[in-house]
């Protein structure tokens, strides 16, 4: 029931919003870390929507994805999105697609 509560919320940050943010991204006593930051971007063609995907896997051990953060550092009109994987999970794969015409400028951040 956790899982189905946490997905319908991830869907829902993905609907009303341009950054998407779930799980725990805060350091609070030691409990998450920084484990991936990657800077992504594209420019804008005309007349095309730019589509990218980022991979991600927690190749050490049994660690657990805890939080991820997708911020738009363009504050666009581009849609990022978790497509799999993602809270609960060691892997993570993420969609982002822009406007029609224009580029994107994420920063995706990933913890555990």
């Amino acid at each position: 029931m956790l899982k189905l509560l946490t997905i319908f919320s991830a869907l829902m940050a993905i609907t009303y919003a341009k950054s998407v943010i779930v799980g725990q991204i805060y350091d609070y006593n030691g409990v998450v870390r920084k484990v991936y930051e990657k800077t992504v971007e594209t420019s804008g063609i005309p007349l095309i929507k730019r589509e990218q995907e980022v991979y991600f896997e927690y190749a050490i051990g049994d660690q657990k994805i805890k939080g991820i953060a997708i911020k738009d550092l363009d504050n666009g009109l581009a849609e990022p999105s978790i497509t799999r994987g993602g809270l609960g999970f060691n892997f993570a794969n993420i969609k982002l697609k822009s406007e029609r015409g224009s580029g994107y400028r994420f920063l995706i951040e990933i913890y555990a």
